[in-house]
């Protein structure tokens, strides 16, 4: 299991390089990105296979019978660690169980790299992966969220990091947080500071990955009051949001009905949609 780099080449590690370069089977994510990092060492094995995370289940045989044959195989995701967020679990379970020996070499990963440059507590954390997309079920994980103590860490595209960071801002409150955007690459971007002003620093376009960490609860959650509704809904519409989008991001990250919710921005906005 390969750690590769999350953007700069040169964070491969020498171990992975030679592993890389001499293993005679690499299994890839995706194997178009991973020629560009072989090509990058000048490594030709005999064999590269595709473990894409949509059909890991249905192409870990041809895996298993390179492992029966006694070859050493290598796998690598686009970036960073197998396994956090990227296909590998059932590759290692399935190795495992076919008595295969399994390697971790460790290396870049973009969950640790964001929370070491937070300044946010780092002794304990929850690393929550993608939020889900849907309305119901991510106001459910939300609010299982904000009660947890620990700092929280997050992965989300950056055309939806600022929509993230206002449902974080509504189902945790003003929490410090930061944002780390493009890590290890020309175009790098740390950010620190609370998730409101975050939300609105990164309102706009959000380009490559992004990586949110958020300072944990400090106690048990309070219920919100009806103007910390109020000032969410007055942030959102002053940012240019339309009434329907404001409803819809205020009933998915408060858990209200959305019927509610477009009350409530008619109220606040004093008048008709």
């Amino acid at each position: 299991m390969v750690a590769t780099p999350i953007g700069n080449l040169s964070d491969l590690s020498a171990r992975a390089a030679k592993v890389l370069s001499s293993v005679p089977v690499v299994v890839a994510e995706d194997t178009r990105r991973t020629k560009t990092l072989l090509s990058h060492l000048g490594a030709r094995p005999l064999e590269l296979l595709s473990l894409p995370a949509f059909d890991e289940q249905g192409r870990l045989a041809r895996v298993l019978r390179r492992l029966a044959e006694g070859s050493e195989v290598a796998f690598v995701t686009d970036a960073g660690t197998p396994g956090v967020s990227d296909p590998g679990t059932r590759l290692v379970a399935a190795a495992w169980d076919a008595g295969a020996r399994v390697v971790p070499l460790p290396g870049p990963s973009a969950a640790l790299a964001a929370l070491s440059a937070s300044g946010l507590p780092a002794d304990r954390f929850l690393f929550a992966g993608f939020l889900p997309r849907k309305g119901g079920s991510r106001a459910k994980e939300l609010s299982r969220l904000a009660a947890v103590r620990e700092t929280l860490v997050l992965f989300e595209a950056g055309n939806r990091a600022g929509e993230t960071l206002r449902d974080l801002l509504g189902a945790f409150g003003d929490r410090p947080a930061a944002v780390a955007r493009e890590l290890t690459k020309l175009h790098e971007e740390i950010a620190r500071g609370t998730l409101s002003s975050l939300a609105d620093r990164f309102s706009g376009e959000v380009r490559g990955e992004v990586t949110l960490v958020v300072g944990g609860a400090s106690g048990e959650p309070e219920p919100l009051a009806a103007e910390d509704v109020e000032a969410e809904i007055r942030r959102r519409l002053a940012s240019g949001d339309p009434p329907v989008e404001v409803a819809r991001a205020v009933a998915r990250a408060r858990g209200i009905p959305r019927r509610q919710a477009y009350d409530l921005v008619l109220a606040v906005r004093g008048g008709p949609g």
